[in-house]
Order: structure tokens, then sequence, then C-alpha cells
């Protein structure tokens, strides 16, 4: 079999087996929230509200049919493409409520990426390139601190001394409440501003931006170092790199245009499952920085009990990996011959 006909019939198969995995990380999200102590009706309701008044939403909600019958109950509506309602943003459809708070967690996910991107590869790059150096041991302690770091931990103490005692970041926002942000096309206010040419609305968005994507980036940026550290120094020591010094290559043609080209496709993969990652869960960065994105909104949400809306939102979630994962697959192929399916 040829290679296109191989990644062919590996793409379709992956796109056929797409359903299944959804509805499995959907089965799996029902049957743990159910098995969650607390009620619903308690977490709207409040814990004194008449015992009536209780059994009424809960017939509402169809949580007094068994498990078997509600699991049917939302396995239709998923095939419908029916997500339900919030139960606690007054009704409002949980597509909606995703169309709302998702453009905040894609701007925080692509700056922290990009952070992410050039801090980690510049610093393995520059440690491989330089070993048995202060780079080299730079670089191998930057890649341990950023990796074993607790992402809450950092962001609470940047919070308190850039924020809460210097006072040089905002905390809680993505847009001074005083000010209207930029006229809404995409959701991104960065995207927004530029497209408006609203260039004192950009910078501010960039300026709310700052310190948490900066926090997440620099921890992320561990990972891509220690890869690039890694993959470059293997590749400096292949024979065409060897091949390339014999015949007087300067050593920074050889680094840029023979070996880092090679060492960063163990770096794309690593990318997109992140960055796939970053759009699906970034709950614990949204939280410690009360950043209002779709991560911030699912922990409220399963803290309310909001069995809808934590469904949903896990499904989403899921679409993004699934999709993504079958694209890093698509690049892997197209910039590595090697790759068979």
């Amino acid at each position: 079999m040829s290679r296109s006909k191989a990644l062919q019939y590996y793409i379709l198969t992956r796109l056929l087996l797409a359903p299944l995995m959804l509805v499995t990380i959907a089965s799996i999200v029902f049957l743990l929230l159910r098995a969650t102590p607390g009620d619903p009706a308690d977490a709207i309701l409040g814990t004194r509200a008449p015992e009536a008044a209780k059994i009424a939403l809960r017939e509402q909600l169809g949580l007094t049919k068994s498990l078997w019958g509600q699991y049917l109950d939302y396995l239709g509506s998923l095939l419908h493409f029916d997500l339900g309602s919030s139960l606690t943003s007054r009704g409002l459809p949980v597509w909606d409520v995703i169309q709302q708070y998702f453009p905040a967690t894609v701007e925080l996910a692509f700056f922290s990426m990009l952070v992410a991107v050039l801090v980690g590869v510049g610093v393995g790059a520059l440690a491989a390139s330089k070993p048995g150096t202060i780079f080299d041991i730079f670089g191998r302690l930057f890649g341990i601190i950023t990796y074993s770091l607790p992402l809450f931990w950092m962001g609470m103490v940047l919070q308190l001394i850039l924020s809460v005692q210097l006072g040089w970041f905002p905390l809680g926002t993505r847009f001074p409440i005083n000010l209207s942000p930029p006229q809404s096309i995409t959701g991104l206010y960065t995207l927004d501003s530029l497209l408006t040419g609203n260039f004192e609305s950009l910078g501010i968005s960039l300026y709310y931006l700052v310190l948490p994507c900066v926090t997440l980036g620099v921890l992320l940026s561990g990972i891509f170092e220690r890869i690039v550290r890694v993959n470059l120094r293997q590749t400096l020591k292949a024979d065409y790199v060897e091949a390339a010094r014999a015949r007087g290559i300067a050593e920074n043609t050889i680094l840029i245009s023979h070996a880092f080209k090679n060492a960063l496709i163990p770096v794309i993969t690593v990318l997109g499952l992140t960055f796939a990652a970053l759009l699906g869960g970034a709950v614990l960065t949204e939280v410690t920085f009360s950043w209002p994105g779709l991560g911030n909104r699912l922990y409220e949400a399963i803290s309310l009990r909001d069995y809808p809306t934590v469904q949903g939102i896990m499904v989403f979630f899921g679409i993004i990996v699934v999709f993504a994962s079958i694209a890093i697959d698509l690049i892997n192929a197209y910039i590595d011959p090697r790759i068979r399916y």
C-alpha cells in the first residue's frame, strides 16, 4: 500500500472512530457526575428550600428517572446535537454558554502557547548547541524547575507580588470594567481590536493577558526545552551533520538549516496536544487567575452540580482533542516523509 493510501485509510479510520470516542467520553462524564456526592436541587435552591420545591425541580430536570433512563435521554439529546440548557445561567442553552466563554479560553491558550514555544525552543536550542557550558547547565535547570513548579502556586505567588503588592498587573478580568471592550466580531478581544483598527483596545487586551499568559507559558516551556535540547543534541551527532561540517559549512548554518528542522518534528506533536489540552482543560489556570473563560465556567458548573453544562463543555472539549490529534498526525506526515501509518 502506498504512503498516501495508507494515510487516507488511517485518517478515515480515525474519523469513523471519533463518534465512538466522543460517546465514551460523554458516558464517563455522565457516570462520574452521578457518582459525585451532592444534589443539584440543593445546589440550585439551597438546602433550606422546601422539599416540595426540590422534588418538583428534580422532576423537571429528569433526575427522578432511573440512571439508565437518564442516560438514554442524554444520548438521544447528543445525537440531535442538543447539549441541553444550563441550570445556573437562567436556562441559557449550553451552546450559548460555550460561545460566550470559549473565546477567552482560546485567547489565553494561544498567547500562553506562543510564550511557551518561544522560550522553550530558544532555551533548548541554546543549551543543545553549547554542550558542557553554562548555557547547557542553565537549560537543564530551567527544564527541571519549570516542569516541576505547580501552576496554581506559581500563579498565586506572582499575583501576590506583581499585582497585589506592586500593582503592575490587573486581576480577574479581560478588560477594565469602566471601559467598553472592542466591538465583538470573533469574541477574541485582541483580534477584534485589530479587525476594527482599535489599537488602544489591543494594547489594553494584551496588557491584561501578560500575567496569566507569561506564567502559564513559562511553566509549559520546560516541556519544549527538554524535547528540543535532547533531540537537537542527537541530531547534531548525526552522520549528515558531520558530513556538512566536513564540507566546511558554517556551524550556524548547520544548526539552523540542517539540524534544527529535524529536531522540531517531535515538538510539533507535543505542541498540538498541549494546545488541545490548553483549550480543553485550562481549568486550573483560569481558576487561579480568575480568568473568565470556559475552564473557569466548567469549575463553577461542577461546584453547583450543573449537570448539562458540565456534560456539554466536556463533550465540546473532547471534540477539540479528538480532531486536534488527527490534525497533528496529518501535519507530521506532511513534514516527515519517513512517517508511515
